[in-house]
């Protein structure tokens, strides 16, 4: 009989601690197989459209440095050297882009 206050060991042979090791490894084994490759998709996802807010408000926003810094340097009243400068920059770029849009067929 076992005294008061003296813990009985666990034996090795203890088939509810072996049954409970294995059900929580296989948990563990399914959440690493599932959830960690799930979250990881979900971040990339978030950060990637929020890089892409940040790129299109700073393009914007050079955009709008660029109008009024020509609008500076031409003078005041010359407003349309400025806008047609960048307009036919943004056409460059969109000319250059819309020749790259799929693969030529020769």
């Amino acid at each position: 009989m076992a005294q008061p206050g003296r813990q009985v060991a666990a034996r090795d042979d203890d088939w509810t601690v072996q049954a409970a090791d294995r059900i929580e490894g296989f948990v563990a084994s399914i959440h690493d197989k599932t959830t960690v490759p799930l979250t990881t998709a979900a971040r990339a996802i978030v950060y990637g459209i929020l890089a892409a807010f940040a790129g299109g408000t700073a393009l914007v926003l050079s955009a709008i440095i660029a109008v009024r810094g020509l609008d500076v340097i031409t003078g005041e009243g010359n407003v349309w050297i400025a806008h047609g400068g960048i307009g036919m920059l943004f056409l460059l770029i969109g000319v250059l882009v819309w020749r790259y849009r799929r693969p030529s067929e020769r």
